[in-house]
């Protein structure tokens, strides 16, 4: 339940919903506007495109799917489970996520499409990540749900049921930090290019930092 969870969650929630945010900006500005924090335009995309679209892009878009798969995959052997508890191996997953986010960066500064997957593959781990933190209730990368979730419980309040005060605040910081995360990922590519890609690889070591540090602090 959301009302039993630490209350840094709020803050780690908005903070990798920024990271996805940042990245799928700099995919849809120039990953030939391919998001790649969500899969349902991405799976819309493969449909069509095996009605008379070219073999090379529906295999590209493939692809990118499986990569999301794979990486939600690694965060799911990591993390043994989806309820939120110390000692897990979350900044094993942060840390991967970086990985993957530096080399997208790489491999989309040399050309390769390649670096596609590997940021799909990062926002795949993050997604995973997030569902375990938090008892299957908040995923960062992508805000249908969220939005979802958000009317869901305004038709409830309607009906006469409780206001949940605290869902409320943890959603509403999820898709301010996805917007400003787009916001912050246009404005830095438009800067410095796929070198944007750095600022959510940061942003994910310095998480897993802080998750280790406060882990063997309270273990």
């Amino acid at each position: 339940m959301i009302s039993k969870l630490p209350r840094w969650i709020e803050y780690g929630a908005f903070v990798l919903a920024f990271v996805a945010g940042c990245i799928n900006a700099i995919g849809l500005l120039g990953f030939e506007h391919q998001a790649v924090s969500h899969l349902s335009g991405t799976a819309t995309l493969f449909g069509t495109s095996l009605m008379g679209g070219s073999l090379g892009n529906s295999l590209h878009l493939g692809g990118v799917l499986l990569s999301f798969f794979l990486g939600a995959a690694v965060s799911g052997f990591l993390l043994h489970g989806a309820t939120l508890k110390l000692g897990r191996h979350y900044d094993t997953a942060l840390v991967i996520e970086a990985m993957l986010i530096f080399g997208s960066f790489f491999l989309l500064s040399k050309g390769a499409v390649y670096g596609h997957y590997a940021a799909s593959a990062a926002c795949g781990m993050q997604n995973a990540l997030a569902t375990a933190y938090s008892g299957a209730v908040v995923r960062t990368t992508h805000l249908t749900g969220i939005f979802t979730d958000l009317g869901i419980m305004l038709g409830s309040v309607l009906r006469g049921e409780a206001f949940d005060k605290r869902k409320a605040i943890l959603f509403l910081l999820i898709i301010i930090g996805f917007i400003a995360g787009g916001l912050f990922g246009a404005l830095m590519f438009g800067w410095v290019r796929f070198q944007a890609l750095l600022v959510p690889g940061c942003i994910c070591l310095t998480l897993a930092f802080f998750y280790r540090a406060y882990s063997q602090k309270h273990s």
